[in-house]
């Protein structure tokens, strides 16, 4: 590990510029001005143990043509437990059709603050995290299928939405420096209450030993909710409410 003094981003600046700074790295100048194609845009409010914690906003888009082609999924991420406050930010690129991630980025300031890099290097991930403690690199496997899935972001589950039951889904979750293979179950229909609403749903379950996580998708493959019974963790989808 590597320390040096951090200068973070100002946090007003990259909520302004993060998707369009990484759209224009990744695609050009000229097809970054381009918004894409919304496939998906929302809003959940996100329970810790029963308790109201805060609220996600996101939007997933499709950009670029042929070669070029690429989804991009930027959001934020507002939480408070124990009246100690963190706002999440991150920008993800995958490859359609599948949804795998090429390139992620996240800051995170209030709690836990931090500002990640993570870039595939052919058959590896090479991240770069920056916080008070000072630079520190890590390596992780890069299968071709490999999927993030950070910490509290519930619309990456999005891009699990196609899995078949039975799949081993490689799962990077960079924040937490960890590689795991989540298995797929099969998916059940069933009807699922949001607020005071009952929509159809199809609820699938990913699992790897004792981690387990429920979601389940409308039938256009939007996350409705997510859940992690072990963290106490839900976030439910509120905008389609209305």
């Amino acid at each position: 590990m590597r320390s040096r003094a951090l200068v973070a981003a100002p946090a007003a600046a990259l909520a302004a510029a993060l998707a369009a700074a990484l759209a224009a790295a990744v695609l050009g100048p000229s097809q970054a001005l381009a918004q894409g194609v919304v496939v998906d845009q929302g809003r959940f409010t996100i329970t810790s143990a029963g308790r109201l914690a805060g609220v996600e906003e996101f939007t997933i888009r499709r950009a670029g043509l042929g070669g070029d082609a690429a989804i991009f999924a930027n959001g934020t991420v507002t939480l408070t437990r124990d009246r100690r406050q963190q706002e999440i930010r991150p920008l993800l690129r995958a490859t359609p059709p599948d949804g795998f991630t090429s390139q992620y980025q996240v800051q995170v300031t209030g709690v836990d603050a931090l500002d990640l890099r993570l870039r595939r290097a052919q058959r590896r991930f090479v991240a770069v995290l920056q916080s008070e403690l000072g630079e520190e690199q890590r390596e992780f496997p890069a299968e071709t299928e490999t999927r993030v899935l950070d910490l509290d972001v519930a619309h990456h589950y999005y891009f699990l939405r196609d899995l078949r039951a039975g799949t081993l889904a490689p799962i990077l979750e960079p924040r937490l420096r960890t590689h795991t293979q989540l298995e797929v179950g099969a998916a059940t229909e069933e009807e699922l209450r949001l607020g005071q609403s009952v929509v159809a749903a199809r609820r699938v379950e990913l699992t790897a030993g004792d981690d387990r996580r429920i979601v389940w998708y409308d039938r256009l493959g939007r996350v409705l909710r997510v859940e992690i019974p072990a963290r106490g963790y839900v976030a439910e989808r509120v905008d389609l409410l209305r």
